[in-house]
């Protein structure tokens, strides 16, 4: 069966891995067209497009879709006719909310900015531009969040692989508006934030004929008194926060960048998306694959079993994790100068994006543990305890960003998420060390042994061949990508031989004798 899980996984990776390839697509052609150091647009554009992610990952990839998968998987366990009215209530209740939201949103747009990039108020044409992109891309999160929804739908019938390629669709989007409508606009970036709105409403039909097919596609009616709908909402208050702590971390850091040299909150943003690289492809896609298992897990009594498929989900993180660490960090300039260091993005720009993404990348494993540890929680219906940790999780962030901020600038503030991060990560996985939720299974230490020795051989590796960042300069697009492809198909191999050789075989990662429910 865990076979199942991981077949649900590769699929989910291969299409969040081809919608982070069109993303970093899209990044590049950003950074040529808006620079980062210069001028106001980047990080005028970043702001307006952070504030809207901000609330889809809470309302929707958040706290909505950890709230709203478990009850979902109980309805399935009972009649079909159940299950489908409470789709609808439930669609019809967030679409009223989130509509209000979005009108609230809108309007206020002139004061979100002043509450979350302050320093954009000295700079009266940024903060302007700011704000008029702000009120084209908030209404985004109606429609994406409506699609999270949707994507939890598919994701509990075991249909993975559509919700993970549903963002492709926002790449493509504002690829189009970069490349299309962009050159003939009097201000480029204006047709960017279009884009956004565009690919809000591409991304909510995509999904209504998948709906269909498991005859859930209802017209939604709003029932806020519903009993699922009820308890979904009640889920939501506590893991608004708990679910999206490094995104308010995220929100917290553009806010003090705001007060920085300009280029601060894109560098920010570049060095951010490299991280959040391998957490999508892998890290989310197992979430995301493990929640509704979990779920259903926990609904049927199952305690051994959950434990295990918490147990199962670990190591695979710990495959992963720390060999992509080792990775970003050694390959930092590399990777900067290859995707982004054309046209207005400058060497300096490098210079700086690197830094941050090296503060970033040491984050990267609890950043992945905390997307595994939290559904330890969610799936049994308790957003409390995440949310508790989270704001312990984010004064750490608050005290620190303020501590390092001085000092290292951008990259203090980089450096103070991934502390969080750890943070967070520790007492997750404490408290359900202490519940008794999660008994490792044998073998802990040994495995970590042999993965820590594939990382060292596979950095050694990297490190000898990498090379020099002002060597990366000197080539032109195709030189830089053919040798960090080299680089990143080489330091693979070495780390795959060397768990070989160390003891770590294919069958040693498949979860057996737990049954986890088929459709």
């Amino acid at each position: 069966m865990s076979r199942r899980i991981l077949q649900s996984t590769v699929v989910t990776g291969a299409m969040t891995l081809l919608s982070r390839i069109t993303g970093l697509v899209r990044d590049v052609l950003f950074a040529s067209l808006l620079g980062a150091g210069a001028g106001i647009a980047a990080d005028a554009f970043y702001v307006a497009l952070r504030v809207p992610n901000f609330l889809r990952r809470i309302f929707g990839e958040g706290a909505f879709a950890q709230a709203f998968v478990p009850v979902l998987v109980e309805y399935r366990e009972g009649h079909e006719e159940e299950t489908r009215n409470f789709v609808a209530a439930m669609g019809g209740s967030l679409g009223v909310v989130l509509a209000g939201v979005s009108l609230v949103g809108v309007l206020a747009a002139p004061l979100l900015i002043y509450a979350l990039a302050p320093g954009f108020a000295t700079d009266a044409d940024k903060f302007d531009l700011t704000v008029r992109m702000l009120r084209i891309t908030f209404p985004y999160l109606f429609f994406i969040s409506l699609v999270a929804m949707a994507s939890g739908i598919l994701n509990s019938f075991h249909r993975f692989g559509v919700p993970a390629f549903t963002p492709v669709l926002l790449n493509i989007s504002l690829i189009l508006a970069a490349v299309v409508f962009a050159p003939h606009t009097g201000e480029p970036v204006i047709a960017l934030a279009w884009g956004v709105f565009a690919a809000g409403v591409a991304q909510l039909l995509f999904q209504f004929p998948f709906l269909a097919r498991l005859h859930l596609l209802r017209w939604p009616r709003p029932a806020f008194r519903d009993p699922g709908v009820k308890r979904v909402f009640r889920l939501m208050v506590p893991a608004i926060f708990g679910s999206s702590v490094a995104q308010v971390n995220l929100l917290v850091n553009t806010l003090l960048a705001s007060f920085l040299v300009t280029g601060s909150v894109s560098w920010l943003y570049y060095s951010d998306r490299l991280m959040e690289f391998p957490l999508g492809v892998f890290g989310i896609a197992l979430a995301t694959v493990m929640l509704p298992s979990l779920s259903r897990a926990h609904a049927r009594g199952g305690a051994d079993e959950f434990s295990r498929l918490l147990d199962f989900s670990l190591r695979w993180c710990v495959l992963i994790a720390l060999p992509a660490t080792v990775g970003l960090v050694l390959l930092a300039p590399s990777l900067v100068t290859t995707l982004f260091q054309y046209g207005a993005f400058g060497v300096h720009d490098v210079e700086m994006s690197a830094r941050a993404l090296v503060a970033f990348a040491l984050g990267l494993p609890a950043f992945i543990l905390v997307k595994l540890l939290a559904p330890g929680f969610f799936a049994r219906q308790d957003t409390r305890t995440p949310a508790r940790f989270a704001v312990y999780t984010v004064l750490v962030n608050i005290g620190l960003s303020l501590l390092l901020v001085g000092p290292l600038g951008h990259v203090g503030l980089a450096l103070a998420i991934s502390v969080a991060a750890v943070v967070n990560c520790a007492l997750l996985y404490r408290r359900l060390r202490r519940d008794g939720t999660y008994q490792p299974q044998p073998g802990w230490t040994i495995f970590i042994a042999r993965v820590a020795l594939g990382c060292v051989l596979m950095g050694l590796t990297l490190w000898w061949f990498a090379g020099v960042a002002s060597d990366w300069l000197l080539l032109d697009v195709w030189g830089r990508v053919t040798r960090l492809a080299l680089l990143v198909a080489g330091g693979g191999v070495v780390y795959a031989v060397s768990l070989l050789v160390a003891g770590i075989h294919p069958r040693q990662l498949v979860l057996s004798g737990v049954e986890l429910g088929e459709d």
